[in-house]
């Protein structure tokens, strides 16, 4: 069942509008985020909430969405849809638009109120076979540019990435990495990617981690990545720190993700898939590698009801 909050109230599927001059509609102008949530004996958990609702706070503050979003109010509007949906395991999408506006005439002179929206729906069950196996991906025609200031960023812009989504699906791959104009990887169309070199775990440079890295930037150029910093990668590195596993974040070329001993996929419904082949080539020994398998399983012990 389909379960959806709009600015406060709960609204039956058929009924579920916003306004036609939303400044999402209008002009694409907003923000999201998708979470996994489960709920087991009446009480709810969502992974990563906290995280997930402080990107959004963050993202609307740097791209002037709105002054200000406030967090308690949101993480009760998303748990009271998710108890009122009530399926065990379920797929969360929050979205924060500009709201009933002109943008052209707003001029900063008059603070206005977002469309706050929470769906949940039955949580999708991806093929165990994907898992076990392995998936293929393919290199998207999408370039990303890091001057661009929405890149790093989960806006409502998102249809060129499930346009190369579509062309790698005619392909038969389930992914499209996705290169920078500098033809460094930026990640893939709805996921991020993590390398296993040797033991190491290399990632691209996130946006928000490029002054934490040595030689990201030069003297008095402001260097900005357009690699979303994703929620379901971050639990990841966090793990393998646990593990005392070292942890490699830099500039990643088309011929590091060729010579990967694995390759694998995060984001917060399908957790962590691993990649067996990109293009015609394969990656490693062409088989679900070690580490993978490790983060696959602790991914689902995280996510088990």
């Amino acid at each position: 069942m389909t379960t959806i909050l709009i600015n406060g109230d709960f609204v039956d599927t058929d009924q579920a509008r916003i306004g036609v001059f939303d400044a999402g509609i209008q002009h694409g102008v907003g923000l999201f985020e998708t979470m996994t949530a489960l709920v087991t004996g009446g009480e709810s958990k969502i992974i990563g909430l906290d995280e997930h609702l402080q990107r959004l706070i963050n993202s609307a503050k740097e791209l002037g969405l709105v002054r200000e979003l406030h967090k308690p109010a949101l993480e009760e509007a998303i748990i009271a849809t998710v108890e009122r949906a009530g399926d065990p395991r379920q797929r969360v999408r929050l979205t924060v638009t500009g709201g009933d506006l002109n943008l052209a005439s707003r001029g900063g002179q008059k603070e206005h109120e977002p469309t706050v929206i929470v769906a949940a729906q039955p949580l999708t069950q991806y093929p165990q076979e994907m898992y076990e196996k392995g998936v293929s991906v393919v290199v998207a025609d999408l370039r990303v540019n890091p001057l661009d200031e929405s890149q790093g960023h989960k806006t409502l812009n998102y249809w060129m990435r499930l346009r190369e989504l579509q062309k790698a699906a005619a392909k038969r791959a389930s992914e499209a990495l996705v290169f920078q104009i500098t033809n460094f990887l930026a990640g893939a169309c709805v996921s991020n990617v993590l390398l296993v070199k040797n033991g190491q775990i290399i990632t691209p440079i996130a946006r928000g981690e490029e002054n934490v890295v040595a030689g990201s930037s030069a003297p008095g150029i402001v260097f900005r990545s357009p690699v979303l910093p994703g929620i379901t990668r971050a639990t990841l590195l966090d793990w393998a720190t646990q593990d005392r596993r070292e942890i490699v974040k830099r500039m990643v070329s088309i011929d590091d993700v060729l010579a990967a001993d694995e390759l694998m996929l995060t984001n917060s419904i399908f957790g962590v898939l691993p990649v067996v082949q990109m293009e015609t080539q394969s990656i490693g020994s062409g088989k679900v590698g070690v580490l993978t398998s490790t983060m696959i399983e602790r991914w689902k012990a995280l996510t088990t009801v």
